[in-house]
């Protein structure tokens, strides 16, 4: 037997196997597993990109639900994708779902290609969710790498070099690879032997082969031929650069109100929420310590963006919420007044219920709630 036959035996006994077994007791039962509809595995893929399972589970059952296809998904508005979406953040994620969408019907005659390399080119996705797609539908052997992934073969192989490196990225991928390869080529061949491996790596790493000292090397089902816990290094890998300082930012946010109207405006596409709706607001200078405007001063805003001169607005609430780096924090003011003016193209007047059907960002939503909440105490 020569040195690469050797290599494969003791891949599949010691880790292969081992990890599909695991699988087969320990997976989660997740309702994007319940299906082999490639349509169904890219929006979880998606979904998932920087959040949570727990979160994503009852928005993807409310995508299927309004969404169940990609004919379905094809013929919906933005804005009804965009509501759907509402509160999962990072909305370029959806505005590429709706542009694949359009390319699959277009010149996919609607179907999802089998091909690896033609869903690689589809718009949003990247070769991680192309992998995750072809072997988790398809059971394809096409390796995938995602943070899970890179903490479990990282510490498996005692990689120390830095992961955001390319030349230690690419060493991942070829044994993410080998892997995925190695369970294509068991004999005799598990039913759904790529699909499994793939998920196995990422629920070990969610569930077992967790950050730092959070590991439990106990219950993992290939601790014995794990590099970095024969080295007691588990806790320090992966080797990841260190994070950005974070930025604080400001802005204040003004309800505008007539009568049962309010004023909002829509985001453009290129901005971060772009296509999404939030009431008035306006950037504040960034200093080292973060003051709440006057009431005078949000005066001279209204007057210098909208021209409204006499309104007193009055503080309602203070946000704090994350975009990436960027810590906001929105200093929220109320402002009535008795005549709706006439705006400009940038915003537009809508009744409460026409508020509701708005899609908008997670913190201008929370106002939205209060603006409810307040409304229903009245009655």
């Amino acid at each position: 037997m020569g040195k690469t036959q050797k290599a494969n035996l003791t891949t599949n006994e010691s880790v292969i196997r081992p990890l599909l077994a695991w699988y087969r007791q320990n997976a989660r039962p997740l309702p994007w597993r319940e299906t082999r509809d490639p349509y169904a595995i890219w929006i979880s893929e998606i979904m998932l990109q920087q959040t949570q399972v727990a979160t994503v589970i009852p928005y993807w059952n409310r995508w299927m639900d309004h969404f169940p296809d990609l004919s379905s998904l094809a013929k919906a508005s933005e804005a009804s994708v965009l509501k759907c979406w509402e509160g999962l953040g990072y909305y370029r994620r959806a505005r590429g779902i709706m542009e694949a969408a359009h390319t699959l019907v277009h010149y996919h005659q609607g179907q999802f290609p089998t091909e690896h390399d033609a869903i690689l080119k589809l718009p949003g996705i990247g070769p991680y969710t192309a992998g995750a797609i072809a072997s988790i539908a398809m059971d394809q052997p096409r390796p995938i790498l995602d943070g899970n992934v890179i903490r479990v073969l990282s510490r498996h192989g005692y990689v120390t070099g830095n992961v955001k490196e390319p030349r230690i990225t690419a060493q991942l991928w070829k044994t993410a690879d080998e892997w995925v390869r190695a369970a294509h080529g068991l004999k005799p061949r598990p039913r759904n032997a790529c699909s499994h491996l793939n998920q196995s790596i990422m629920e070990l790493g969610a569930l077992i082969c967790l950050p730092g000292k959070l590991a439990k090397c106990d219950a993992c089902p290939i601790s014995s031929s794990c590099d970095a816990l024969n080295a007691d290094a588990v806790s320090h890998l992966p080797n990841k650069p260190k994070r950005e300082a974070s930025i604080q930012r400001a802005r204040v946010v003004i309800l505008i109100e007539c009568g049962t109207k309010v004023l909002v405006t829509q985001q453009k596409v290129e901005d971060v929420n772009g296509g999404l709706w939030e009431f008035f607001s306006h950037p504040l200078e960034s200093t080292k310590k973060l003051c709440e405007p006057t009431a005078a001063a949000v005066s001279g805003i209204l007057k210098a963006r909208l021209g409204l001169i006499g309104q007193t607005p009055t503080p309602w609430t203070h946000i704090r919420h994350s975009i990436t780096r960027y810590r906001y924090t929105l200093y929220c003011f109320r402002v009535k007044v008795p005549k709706a003016f006439e705006p400009n193209d940038e915003y537009k007047w809508v009744s409460r219920s026409e508020l509701n059907q708005c899609a908008m960002p997670s913190a201008h939503n929370k106002l939205r709630g209060m603006i409810a909440s307040t409304t229903r105490a009245k009655k």
